[in-house]
């Protein structure tokens, strides 16, 4: 039997691997996350182990959990450096200054990295890290010797064009946004940068760059003499340290720090994911399709095995053995596959500014188990009832060639199709409206569960699709016409399998559409209607800028107003909550805040404002007192004022500039907001803008109208990266469509030759097939526009109060789904077609 199950496989090679292409692709993703994701972490692991030393010291506010990736302005004075050099068991102990919006400007004027890796401004000690390790290797030139002179990393004086003993331009977030220095020498950093820009000073100028002058640094490194351990000096240190200072090994600091990036980027993996899921939930569609292929294909055969002993049990097996084999073929395949796509996710990041080139792909044996797990579960689970129902046929019955999937049990689909669909509901409505834990997880199960239940019902909901399609095939194709649509109604469970394939990449994309239209129409009508400022200056990187830079906008002739805006995070009672400063002398130009109870121009250093819904939650009015804790700072705040939301000041807290530094938050700005003199001229007031920036390419100045551009085009760049992944759904929905008509093509071979032999030409068999197909292509496409349409809008409703007000249904976007599927469904019939035209009559007429 196993002999007889390996002959028939290889007969339909070409048929497996199309099934076996879904499994690939689903692996595939499953794979190249993997691959990519370890192979990141590896990175980050080399490069945190060299950026940390024996022990290190630190204020205690820069190593609290969540707001470590918010840089905090507390520093470690001067003096301590010398008292943690004599503590028993240090060998040294030096001080480090580091600046996160140091970005260095190419000969060509244009920015080097910033679109995702930190600029780093650092100052030059020759101590080592931990453990010995030597975290910079100079290669050309010399160590930074006096003030004005500057090193780089080798990949950005490559990227900039620099030369060894050049005058360069870089630009800050410190005092002086702009620095100009010569450069002395290029070094390498251990482990690589991932694409971060590394500039090195003096510790004299990089006190004055980014500490204003003060003698502090931002961490202490102590190096362990030989014999003690980091542990041993950790608690030796620590003994000295003063409360609001803390030690820590360079071990653990730098496993912590490799985690909370790992952390951050774990959206990576997840999104991966959630597309492999994908790509293996319509390839089980396409699986089961396929194997239905192959048992009527080998019904006759299969009869024969039953007739001379084989048990049901046996018969299953064949098909669940050549299941496996396709799994394990597609598996592996698979397997090779992520590891390209892995590489060109890492070239992919590599063009935004996170360069792995410098680290080797990992392939771990966890990947590899796990692909080939997920590859062969789902294809058996998918392969289970074909290989089920082929077992079951009498031996009689299979001998006459009657239909071995019958077309009964309609009612328990039903069944179970709307219980799907009503749980999946009920998991969508908690997981969008509900406070339950893990939301994403109940809204994807909830999708699924709508999605499935669907897919079982579809027989079902599609039967006035294809009727009335068939409508309109009768009266413009006649006789054709009507024998597509029969055809398409002839197995009505498999036409369902095969448009719920495609139905799935139509629901994500639709609703994804519908998403970015309401994104972007609340973009717009948010700028229409509550942005006051004419102008809006921001970073091109998405990261803070010097506040000299608001003070000298606000110089420039034709300016009225400038008002400053910074994000920020602060904890509450435990809880991580969004606070925003602003300048309560310039609230006006932020546009218009609804106000419950005081107002935003009389908030002080000691008092804050909440938001309307938190006041609500927490029962707080004008004069509760409130504690706020910025990493280990913590102030008591008078409530103030009471706000409403707006587009702008939407967080929990707005604070002052000034309150908001009390607590050691930023000293740089996110945004700043201008706005003319009355009867400035508005084309000449931007010019000047622009003018004043032009030496600072990290910087730009937005009107309202570029402004909401500039939001539109971030969505659309979501949208077009899902839109292309969602594509493989799309591909993977084609092959079932081809396998579908060509089982029909089998199934219907003595029909096709009697069809022609009394004048059916083969253009018009063709046509009859395209026909066909693009019923399916457009039962798949009706479902998904009306899943994802349903979907969107319960995501946009879910997203009302976080800025997504407003909801759009982009129509025309949808009309050109319909189209696209339409096309989708001429595509896929080309080779069924083309080989049921080539069939020769007489042998078809005799086909038993």
């Amino acid at each position: 039997m196993l002999r007889a199950s390996w002959k028939s496989l290889m007969a339909r090679k070409l048929r497996l691997f199309m099934s076996a292409f879904a499994i690939i692709l689903g692996v595939a993703f499953v794979a190249g996350s993997f691959v990519f994701t370890d192979t990141l972490g590896r990175s980050f692991d080399s490069i945190m182990t060299s950026t940390v030393g024996d022990v290190v010291v630190r204020p205690v506010a820069a190593g609290q959990g969540d707001l470590e990736s918010q840089p905090s302005t507390a520093t470690v004075p001067g003096s301590l450096v010398k008292e943690l050099a004599d503590v028993p068991g240090a060998a040294r102990a030096d001080g480090n200054i580091t600046n996160f919006g140091t970005f260095v400007v190419g000969k060509n004027g244009k920015l080097i990295g910033g679109f995702g890796p930190p600029g780093i401004g650092v100052n030059f000690t020759d101590g080592p890290a931990a453990k010995g390790l030597q975290p910079f290797t100079l290669t050309s030139g010399h160590w930074p010797q006096a003030n004005g002179e500057v090193v780089l990393d080798e990949k950005t004086a490559q990227k900039a064009g620099y030369l060894v003993g050049e005058k360069i331009n870089l630009v800050s977030s410190g005092t002086q946004p702009r620095i100009q220095a010569k450069l002395v020498g290029i070094t390498r950093m251990e482990g690589g940068t991932a694409g971060a820009s590394i500039s090195v000073f003096t510790t004299e100028e990089a006190r004055t760059l980014f500490m204003e002058g003060k003698d502090v640094y931002s961490d202490v490194w102590v190096t362990a003499a030989s014999g003690t351990s980091q542990e041993e000096l950790r608690d030796a240190v620590a003994a000295k340290l003063p409360k609001d200072y803390e030690a820590v090994t360079g071990d653990s600091a730098a496993a912590a720090a490799a985690t909370d990036v790992q952390e951050a980027l774990g959206f990576i993996t997840t999104f991966l994911l959630i597309f492999a899921g994908v790509a293996l939930v319509v390839g089980s569609f396409l699986i089961v399709n396929t194997f239905s292929i192959l048992v009527a294909q080998r019904s006759r055969e299969l009869a024969l095995f039953r007739a001379l002993g084989s048990t049901r049990r046996q018969v299953a097996r064949s098909v669940l053995f050549e299941a496996t084999v396709t799994g394990l073929i597609g598996s592996i395949l698979g397997l090779g596959l992520g590891v390209v796509i892995a590489m060109g996710i890492r070239a992919l990041f590599g063009q935004f500014g996170l360069d792995l080139s410098g680290q080797s792909l990992i392939i771990a044996p966890r990947t590899i188990v796990v692909s080939l797990v997920v590859g062969l579960v789902v294809t058996l689970v998918a392969a289970y009832l074909p290989a089920r129902n082929a077992g079951k046929v009498p031996p009689v019955a299979a001998m006459r060639d009657d239909a071995i999937l019958a077309e009964s049990g309609m009612r328990g689909r039903t069944i179970v199709g709307t219980i799907l669909s009503a749980v999946g509901i009920g998991l969508l409505g908690a997981g969008l409206f509900a406070d339950v834990p893990k939301a994403t997880y109940w809204v994807g199960a909830g999708i699924l569960g709508i999605v499935l239940g669907v897919a079982l019902i579809s027989p079902l909901v599609g039967r006035p699709v294809i009727a009335g399609i068939g409508w309109i095939y009768r009266k413009t194709f006649g006789a054709v016409g009507l024998m597509a649509q029969q055809n398409a109604q002839r197995n009505p469970r498999r036409t369902g399998a095969t448009a719920s394939a495609l139905m799935i990449g139509v629901t994500l994309v639709s609703m994804m559409a519908v998403f970015g239209a309401s994104a972007k129409a609340s973009v717009d009508e948010a700028v229409d209607k509550e942005f006051v400022a004419d102008y809006v200056v921001s970073s091109v990187v998405g990261t803070p800028f010097s506040p000299e830079v608001t003070r000298e906008l606000a110089a420039v002739k034709g300016v009225d107003q400038v008002a400053a805006f910074r994000w920020d995070q602060v904890t509450v009672k435990g809880s991580d909550r969004q606070v925003t400063g602003i300048d309560p002398s310039h609230i006006g130009v932020l546009g218009p805040t609804p106000m419950v109870a005081g107002k935003l121009a009389g908030l002080t250093t000691t008092t804050v404002s909440v938001s309307e819904e938190l006041a609500k939650a927490e029962k707080l009015s004008v004069g509760s007192k409130i504690d706020l804790t910025r990493g280990g700072t913590t102030k008591p705040f008078t409530v103030g004022a009471i706000h409403g939301d707006s587009a702008l000041l939407s967080s929990d807290y707005l604070l002052s500039l000034p309150a908001l530094e009390s607590l050691g938050g930023p000293k740089t700005d996110s945004y700043a907001f201008i706005t003319r003199e009355a009867g400035a001229s508005a084309v000449q007031v931007g010019r000047d803008l622009d003018k004043a920036l032009a030496d600072l390419p990290v910087v730009t100045v937005k009107d309202q109208g570029e402004f909401a551009d500039e939001q539109r085009a971030q969505i659309n760049q979501m949208l077009y990266l899902i839109y292309a992944l969602l594509g493989l759904a799309v591909i993977i929905a084609i092959l079932g469509i081809i396998n579908t008509l060509a089982l029909s093509v089998i199934e219907r071979t003595k029909e096709i030759g009697l069809l022609r032999a009394v004048g059916l030409s083969r253009r018009q068999l063709k046509r009859m097939l395209r026909l066909e197909s693009i019923v399916i292509a457009l039962l798949g496409a009706a479902l998904g526009i009306g899943l994802g349409v349903a979907f969107g809008v319960a995501l946009q409703r879910s997203l009302a109060d976080d800025g997504i007000d407003v909801l759009a249904v982009p129509w025309p976007q949808l009309g050109f789904f319909v189209a696209l599927a339409g096309l989708v469904g001429v595509v896929a019939a080309w080779w069924p077609g083309w080989r049921a035209s080539r069939l020769d009559i007489l042998r078809a007429v005799t086909t038993e």
